[in-house]
């Protein structure tokens, strides 16, 4: 027969869809969790999957089904379960239902960005998303304080370098020009914080608005604010392939 897979506790309750692996570790160490009836406070404590009997608070945990969500993130929302400061957050958006149960977002999109946010308790599926190795196309519509021009718009495509990081993307377009400001469309393949906004500010310029429209060949189209859906079988494929 072959041998059940084994990972330590705290991954195997996030591979489980129960919580995270920061808040299963915190679980863990606080004598929350039980291991075949016995209490564990190692997070790295060895677990064969679909053998052992985990427990939490008393109450059998059992893997969950998995969920692929997209969401619509309106802007001022931030993207963690719960904050310090008492801000809204992306999970005020999801059902009390099975759209509730843990999940977490893939990637992050700041407080001020909105558009497609993606979410999952499936930790393999989120990982081949993020793995840089992938070079995963993200596309934005950027709006920024100023006309661009073409020789703004050569300086943004060939990046700039901002605390010793180069900052540069991988396409960029002019969407449309008014009289103070501009819409941009930038391609990135790589995941640096606040990319976009460091390079643009950078180059003397500021974002207004900053709009993640797609992740791969999923796109926002027409989901409107504020909103959450399922993802199909094949929107779960195109984007959670292996790496090329």
């Amino acid at each position: 027969m072959p041998k059940k897979s084994k990972s330590g506790l705290a991954r195997a309750l996030s591979k489980m869809g129960y919580c995270s692996r920061a808040q299963a570790t915190a679980l863990i160490r606080g004598g929350r969790v039980k291991l075949n009836g016995r209490e564990v406070r190692n997070p790295e404590a060895p677990v064969r999957m679909g053998v052992d009997h985990l427990t939490v608070d008393g109450s059998a945990i059992a893997e969950r089904p998995k969920l692929y969500l997209m969401m619509n993130k309106p802007r001022g929302l931030v993207t963690t379960a719960s904050d310090e400061k008492g801000r809204a957050t992306v999970y005020d958006l999801l059902d009390s239902g099975k759209e509730r149960e843990w999940v977490s977002p893939v990637g992050r999109l700041d407080k001020a960005s909105e558009g497609l946010l993606l979410l999952t308790n499936d930790s393999k599926w989120a990982a081949r998303i993020t793995d840089p190795a992938r070079h995963l196309d993200k596309r934005y519509h950027v709006q920024v304080d100023c006309v661009v021009g073409n020789v703004l718009l050569e300086r943004i495509k060939a990046g700039a370098t901002v605390g010793g990081e180069l900052l540069r993307a991988k396409a960029v377009r002019i969407l449309r020009v008014g009289s103070k400001n501009s819409w941009l469309e930038i391609t990135l393949d790589e995941g640096r914080n606040r990319q976009i906004r460091r390079l643009i500010e950078a180059l003397g310029a500021q974002v207004l608005r900053l709009v993640r429209v797609s992740v791969g060949a999923l796109e926002l189209g027409e989901l409107k604010k504020g909103a959450v859906r399922h993802l199909t079988e094949a929107e779960k494929r195109s984007v959670g392939a292996g790496t090329r």
